[in-house]
């Protein structure tokens, strides 16, 4: 009873392994007919290979370098403003310089203008990051660039495809053989699909990046109002001046 109980089980083991072997072979089969189809694909698909690689490069660099610390560095702001209420400007100066970044330069330029007005300093600040903040839109730009042009060339080479594999079949056995018709709508329809596989994640890594740069942004226009209110405001109207004025 024993060795049949076990006997069933030895079977039922070897059955699974066998059916998982099985689909991994037909997984394997069908990324090497994709493959295949890559190969076959024409220019179009060395162009959106090209298109992937930039997608790839562009997308590492900017997720290595689009950070919070080379915009607006957590605690800067606050270690500048005890800075310059101690009255330490070399610390500040060294502070501003080490952080490598938007917020630090804005912060050495508000240090290198502390004797000039308001609105003077307030324009330089903007001009500041208005330049490093483009700076930045403009490194991933080329994901928009790889967004838009992938499935045009795709579709491009599923147009060249199509017209050959109508000239193939126009010039062979004609409509006889619907394997020859297939075969080649498939080979042209892999265009669209390199294309497309291309084009998406590049589209949503130009997104992702956007609001990126736009939160740091508005973070930076935050920090910086708060130092030029802080240091350069006018001095305000008292109440009692203003009640002097009225009457």
């Amino acid at each position: 009873m024993r060795t049949q109980i076990g006997f069933q089980a030895l079977s039922k083991t070897v059955f699974v392994l066998l059916a998982w072997l099985g689909s991994a072979c037909a997984a394997h089969a069908a990324q090497i007919d994709l493959l295949d189809q890559l190969r076959e694909g024409g220019a179009a698909i060395v162009v959106t290979l090209g298109l992937s690689v930039l997608l790839v490069a562009v997308s590492i660099e900017r997720l290595l370098h689009l950070r919070a610390r080379a915009v607006v560095p957590a605690g800067l702001a606050q270690q500048a403003r005890e800075l310059w209420a101690a009255s330490d400007s070399a610390g500040l100066k060294a502070a501003a310089q080490e952080s490598d970044s938007t917020l630090g330069r804005i912060i050495a330029y508000m240090l290198a203008h502390r004797g000039q007005q308001y609105a003077y300093v307030s324009a330089g600040t903007g001009d500041i990051a208005s330049l490093e903040l483009r700076h930045h839109q403009q490194k991933f730009y080329a994901l928009a660039i790889v967004a838009t042009v992938a499935p045009i060339v795709g579709l491009l080479g599923t147009v060249l495809g199509m017209i050959e594999s109508f000239h193939v079949i126009a010039y062979a056995e004609g409509m006889g053989n619907p394997a020859l018709l297939a075969g080649g709508i498939a080979k042209a329809l892999i265009n669209t699909a390199a294309g497309l596989a291309v084009a998406l994640p590049a589209l949503g890594m130009h997104h992702y990046f956007k609001h990126r740069l736009a939160f740091y942004s508005l973070e930076l226009e935050k920090q910086v109002n708060g130092l030029l209110q802080e240091w350069f405001a006018p001095a305000r109207v008292t109440a009692g001046a203003e009640a002097s004025h009225a009457h």
